[in-house]
């Protein structure tokens, strides 16, 4: 690991294996694939997967005599699959080799994050001293979003004769990649059909059981020398057998080019037509590495970031995993942010709500992607109204988990490996989802000035998710103010009161926070609304007087339950049992998932005060503190900054930090609050994927939401930076560990706005662009103009 920019491992280690192919996955938002080795196949070590954006099936299964159905996104054909054997001259062929075969005598993967390829050296050899030197080099173009190709070398020391080869394309795949899930049906592909044309490329098609999606894989494999096939064929996969004469001054070469087609692609057609079209004839590996190096040059001048450090090289491995998951293809996709990006089966592939951990980095970088991630929710907006309904309520209620169709995709069973028993969740009572949604719709229309998308799919985004809250407050007369009952916090530990029959807690403080937000902050959109749009947008939603008057009302009197002097988690929250941490992590050396672990022992998190990951903390992270000391004036609530420190440190003492985005969170709060610990909690955030700290969980994939959060943190956290309707606002908190950063964005139509933190000092550069000068807000409420093609710096 001596680049900034490679991430290596150099030995092989069986039980690192699927964390290694988890962070050397490979993608360009349309689609990914682990950075398994071609040699292998699914089993107990390796897990080779292709996922597309997007492209989900739903299947139903017999769990604990229930019917259970889930929605996956699916583990699509293998394009990889490639072994080989030595064959000796004068000797017959050896055993296929692969990594785990004894012979290996040295093994080295590189994941270049400049170029976006893979490359792994593998040197074997046999008991003869006979050795052999494999090389495969991979991408998964980033300009052309439906190809990826891999180079393989093969050097022979010490011997000559052949080594033989063969190329698979492989539709024999099911979701199989996490344990827990492995009681449920995962045989999402039918209608396979396989051949291969006279021409050499292999094809492979299939279908989504449910979906009914088809999907067409093509691969060319060429070989120097160039030798005749052997092919064999059956229906759900294809096999080409070279034979490549081979000697120490004579290595042998085989390029394998693939692609992949669906029929969700735009514009539409058959998709094997076009996969066997779009591999026929492929561009030399030199010329695809080429073209695809240029495509991540341009990528990563857009994305710029420099921080010094090993931090810097771990925020580079974030950055770069979000942007083959979330790339400038993705504008052209209807798809949502895959929680574990496309790395990966965990979460079924679903989308939560780490888009909010996600979209402050997509709208200050790439803009054109945010606003597709945000149509994304406005496509699924009908499903959101029913779901509303449904329930018994207006408005739209989105779900906590959602995935193609918009419908609740939350799982009605989950196991806990601990205790082995599959158990109710009530994880889809999150209904904060929404205020995250709304947020981010927020955010993006301050960032950008894009009044089309503000005025239009923003707004009605906006209206409904706050009319849905104002149905879902109901008037006690007792407190006189608004309630809003039966939910669940971020927290996710506690579902229920203890001994209650019926899930949920009631006034979770961060849901009705962020719902009296919304409510008070769709009453200023409505009236900030040229008056034509205004009158439309009130006929066609139906808002009349007497509703806007009941959301100001609810927006300034819902009830947030406060106990010992800082703000209740939920009500009732201070009335729960103290629980005696020293103890459990003295009986146990990991109680991340505290709850299964109390469930494993036949109790329930729901009897303490005991959190997940940060809950109430939330509101300082998404909010200034400034704001939301506003906030809470509005509700009638005094939140000076000694309440606010001592909810800190109560909920700080209170949590096991079993989500990853538990420690980022707490890590701002902390670096804007300048308190000594921050640092300590955002290396826990930063090393969360690559030391896999949950044991296990990022080789089912990576955790997007706290990857792209921990960039936000240095570019937004640590410079105080903030996208106004008419000026940036920076306002640094300088952190001894990052002495010093960098990073370009994008606002109001500037692009490529470079800024340069320094101890002290502040350097801003505005490329020439036909837009007016850059404003800023500094420190001391600084009011700064940067003229287009000017640089400047600033004493802070």
């Amino acid at each position: 690991m001596t680049s900034v920019w490679t991430w290596q491992y150099d030995h092989y280690d069986p039980k690192q294996e699927r964390l290694v192919e988890a962070l050397c996955t490979l993608g360009n938002g349309r689609f990914a694939t682990r950075g398994a080795a071609p040699e292998t196949d699914a089993g107990p070590v390796h897990y080779p997967g292709t996922y597309a954006a997007g492209c989900y099936d739903r299947l139903t299964s017999q769990v604990s005599g229930h019917r259970v159905e889930n929605e996956d996104m699916v583990n699509l054909p293998n394009w990889l699959p490639l072994r080989y054997r030595c064959v000796p001259e004068g000797g017959d062929p050896g055993e296929w080799l692969t990594p785990d075969d004894p012979s290996l005598r040295h093994y080295r993967v590189t994941l270049d994050m400049r170029t976006g390829t893979l490359t792994r050296r593998m040197l074997f050899q046999d008991g003869r001293g006979r050795r052999l030197g494999v090389t495969h080099t991979r991408l998964v173009h980033m300009g052309d979003p439906y190809l990826a190709a891999q180079r393989t070398v093969f050097h022979a020391y010490g011997w000559r004769g052949a080594v033989e080869v063969e190329s698979r394309l492989d539709g024999n795949v099911t979701n199989a990649g996490v344990a827990r899930y492995r009681d449920l049906d995962g045989r999402h592909l039918t209608a396979h059909r396989a051949g291969v044309e006279r021409d050499g490329i292999a094809w492979i098609s299939c279908r989504t059981a449910t979906s009914g999606i088809d999907v067409a894989v093509a691969a060319a494999t060429l070989t120097r020398p160039l030798v005749p096939a052997t092919i064999s064929c059956r229906e759900t996969g294809t096999a080409q057998r070279f034979t490549l004469p081979i000697a120490r001054s004579r290595p042998a070469r085989v390029v394998k080019s693939a692609t992949l087609h669906t029929s969700y692609d735009r514009p539409t057609g058959d998709p094997l037509r076009r996969a066997i079209d779009h591999v026929t004839r492929p561009p030399s590996f030199a010329a695809l590495l080429t073209s695809h190096r240029a495509a991540w040059r341009r990528l990563w001048d857009q994305a710029e970031l420099q921080v010094p450090g090993e931090a810097g090289r771990i925020l580079r491995l974030h950055l770069f995993h979000v942007l083959q998951t979330l790339s400038p293809h993705t504008a052209e996709l209807d798809v949502g942010v895959p929680a574990r990006g496309l790395h990966g089966e965990a979460y079924r592939g679903h989308v939560f709500w780490d888009e909010l951990f996600v979209l402050p980095y997509m709208t200050l970088h790439f803009p054109e992607v945010a606003r597709a991630l945000l149509m994304y929710r406005h496509r699924r907006l009908p499903a959101a109204l029913d779901a509303a309904r449904e329930a018994g309520g207006s408005g739209a209620m989105y779900p906590w988990q959602s995935a193609g169709s918009g419908r609740e995709e939350t799982q009605a069973l989950h196991l806990n490996p601990r205790s082995g028993r599959w158990l109710p969740d009530h994880s889809h009572l999150q209904r904060h989802v929404g205020s995250a949604i709304a947020l981010n719709a927020w955010r993006y229309g301050l960032a950008t000035g894009d009044r089309g998308f503000a005025h239009g799919p923003g707004a009605e985004l906006f209206l409904e998710i706050a009319r849905y809250w104002a149905g879902a407050a109901t008037y006690d007369a007792g407190l006189e103010r608004y309630r809003i009952r039966g939910v669940l916090g971020p927290d996710e530990y506690h579902d229920a009161y203890p001994d209650a029959v019926a899930p949920g807690i009631d006034d979770n403080a961060y849901t009705n926070v962020t719902a009296a937000w919304v409510l008070a902050r769709g009453l200023a959109l409505l009236a900030d609304l040229p008056v034509a749009r205004r009158v439309e947008l009130s006929g066609q939603l139906g808002l009349d007087p007497v509703e806007l008057e009941r959301w100001e009302d609810i927006s300034r009197r819902l009830n947030v339950p406060f106990h010992q002097g800082v703000i209740s988690q939920f009500e009732g929250y201070g009335n729960l049992a103290e629980l005696d941490w020293d103890a459990y992590r003295a009986r146990y050396s990991d109680i991340l998932r505290l709850d299964r672990i109390l469930e494993a022992e036949g109790d329930t998190v729901n009897r303490y005060q005991a959190s997940k990951q940060a809950d109430t903390l939330m509101l300082g992270y998404l909010f200034r503190p400034s704001d939301l000391r506003a906030l809470f004036a509005r509700l009638g609530h005094r939140l000076d900054d000694e309440t606010w420190n001592a909810t800190v440190s109560y909920y700080m003492r209170r949590t096991s930090h079993g989500s990853t985005l538990s420690s980022l969170v707490h890590g701002w709060i902390l670096a804007r609050g300048q308190g000594p610990d921050a640092w300590r909690y955002y290396e826990e955030a930063l090393r969360s994927d690559v030391n896999d700290v949950q044991g296990g969980t990022t080789a089912e994939g990576i955790h997007l939401g706290a990857m792209a959060g921990t960039v936000d943190l240095v570019e937004r956290g640590i410079t105080g930076l903030e996208a106004g309707p008419d000026a940036l606002r920076i306002d640094p908190v300088p952190l001894r560990e990052v002495p010093h950063l960098s990073f370009t964005l994008c606002y109001r139509g500037h692009r490529g706005v470079r800024l340069r933190l320094l101890p002290g000092r502040l350097g801003v550069t505005v490329p020439v662009s036909p837009e007016g000068p850059l404003k800023l807000i500094l420190p001391g409420e600084r009011h700064v103009d940067v003229a287009a093609g000017e640089q400047h710096w600033f004493h802070l």
